[in-house]
């Protein structure tokens, strides 16, 4: 359970880290508008990171069923970004897809970080 908890939190750290060095570039090409609807999509993939992550977790210890509150989530911040004219929907959901970026990267660090095994 050691290496699920720090691949885990690898995975958090490095999708949090690519969205916040994602959001200064996006506000300096667009506007805060588009950045901070951005930021909020990429916090919300974040979330729904966690949550992932926790029902895996519970996975190992008997509980077959994986929630479903991961879909809720997405729906969730959707319908929100649709409905509310401060955000814009483009920039919400790749702001979300930025966990994807965080977990290729960090799976590219780890593999070239992590020492050969192969003779």
């Amino acid at each position: 359970m050691d290496d699920f908890y720090q691949l885990k939190n690898g995975l958090i750290i490095s999708s949090s880290v690519i969205a916040g060095l994602f959001f200064g570039p996006v506000w300096w090409m667009y506007s805060l508008k588009v950045a901070s609807s951005y930021l909020l999509g990429a916090s919300v993939g974040v979330l729904y990171l966690r949550i992932l992550a926790k029902n895996v977790e519970q996975l190992g210890s008997g509980n077959t069923q994986v929630g479903k509150g991961q879909l809720g989530v997405f729906v969730l911040l959707i319908v929100v970004a649709t409905q509310w004219n401060q955000l814009d929907v483009l920039p919400v959901f790749l702001g979300f897809l930025t966990y994807k970026v965080g977990i290729l990267v960090f799976a590219l660090w780890s593999a070239v970080l992590s020492p050969s095994t192969n003779p």
